[in-house]
């Protein structure tokens, strides 16, 4: 969390300031930022996009029970609480 708050602000204030307020070290942060994203968050970016897509296809009436149950007809393996989860986050 605190490296993601020295990121948005890198513009504003020196990044070597920044983590020595923090209490956290320049070479953690850099490893930080060339570090890939997780495989859970690049899942979840895929499938919330897929939750969106369904949900608008059906003209955005239906929850995540109907919305699961589609991920499966289309033969996904995906949990229900995935689904609640993602639809909650980006406010669908």
């Amino acid at each position: 969390m605190k490296f993601a708050f020295i990121a948005a602000r890198d513009v504003a204030f020196p990044v070597a300031a920044m983590c020595r307020l923090l209490g956290v070290t320049r070479s953690g942060f850099y490893a930080w930022v060339k570090r890939p994203n997780p495989a859970r968050a690049r899942s979840d970016a895929q499938l919330a996009a897929t939750v969106a897509a369904v949900h608008h296809r059906s003209r955005r009436t239906w929850g995540s029970p109907r919305v699961h149950r589609e991920l499966l007809a289309r033969g996904m393996r995906v949990g229900k609480k995935p689904v609640e989860r993602l639809m909650r986050e980006n406010g669908i």
